[in-house]
Formats: structure tokens, sequence, C-alpha cells
């Protein structure tokens, strides 16, 4: 399908690195929105993950705030994914014969191509870093499998092309 690149080596990603902008679909008016976090957070020394957030809606103009202290990150890909704060569907996500494949926003959803384009993907070594886990080594076993490369790059297509429409 595609002309692969060479390489991909593990930038050493975590979820976190990409909960700073969330692409859900507004409860208003089903358009594309975002969950940002707010302008008016007091403790930008805080953890990431706990500051106050705003979802926002340039369609309808709908904005709510968010300051609580539970977050429901995404747990597989059995189902669709949801934001952790306001547990809005993601407008980043299609459905493959194998699970959901899902992104919070178009630089997660690039790592995860570039990632499945390459034909040499070398991942972080355990020992090179305090995080075992990186946001890559965490990546679903169907999504890895060369076999379904074609079938990954389809899907990423797709749910570009739906930001697009909106």
């Amino acid at each position: 399908m595609a002309l692969f690149s060479a390489q991909f080596r593990d930038p050493r990603s975590t979820e976190y690195d990409f909960i700073s902008l969330i692409i859900v679909r507004c409860p208003g008016c089903e358009k594309a929105a975002r969950v940002v976090p707010a302008p008016e957070d007091s403790d930008p020394g805080g953890r990431i993950l706990f500051r106050p957030r705003r979802l926002v809606c340039r369609g309808c103009g709908l904005s709510r705030v968010w300051s609580g202290r539970r977050v429901g990150l995404s747990a597989g890909t059995g189902q669709p994914a949801t934001d952790p704060y306001f547990g809005m569907p993601l407008w980043l996500q299609v459905e493959t014969r194998h699970g959901w494949l899902w992104a919070y926003n178009l630089e997660h959803l690039d790592l995860i191509r570039r990632f499945v384009q390459a034909s040499l993907q070398e991942r972080a070594p355990w020992y090179d870093t305090g995080q075992k886990m990186t946001l890559v080594a965490r990546l679903p076993a169907w999504i890895k499998r060369a076999t379904n490369r074609d079938e990954i790059l389809r899907a990423v297509s797709r749910i570009q092309a739906s930001l697009v429409a909106a």
C-alpha cells in the first residue's frame, strides 16, 4: 500500500505526553471539540494529569470545566475510547476487525503511524530509562504485527480524513 520508512526509534513517550490536547466529540453538536488545560490553572507546578481542564467546542460554543481528582484513562481496544476527564468519546478513533484504534490528538496518531509504517521498529531498552513501559511498548499486539500493517495504516488514514471532514 504505502512506502515504508526504514526505521522507527521509540521516543519514550507516554500517554501523559499527549493529554495536553484531546480531540473529542462534542456532547452538544456532535462536532469535534477540544479538551485543553484550563487557562486559569493556578498551580502550573502540579501533576499534569490532575490539572483543571476545559472542554471547548467552536461549533456550538459549549464550554465545560473539569477540576476533579478522578481520571479515567482508556484501557484496551475492545471498546470505543473516551477522554480521561469528561468521558466524551474521542474523535480520532475507528473500529477495525481487531479492535478500536484511537489517539488523543494528531501528534499521538502520527506516532502510531510512524511506528506501524517502519520496517525496523526499535523500542527503548527497559534499563535505559526510569519508565519501563512507553506508549509504543503498551500498544496492543495486533497493532505491532507486520501482517496488520496495511490495515492499520488505512485505519489511520480514515481517522485523519474524519478530522478534515469535520
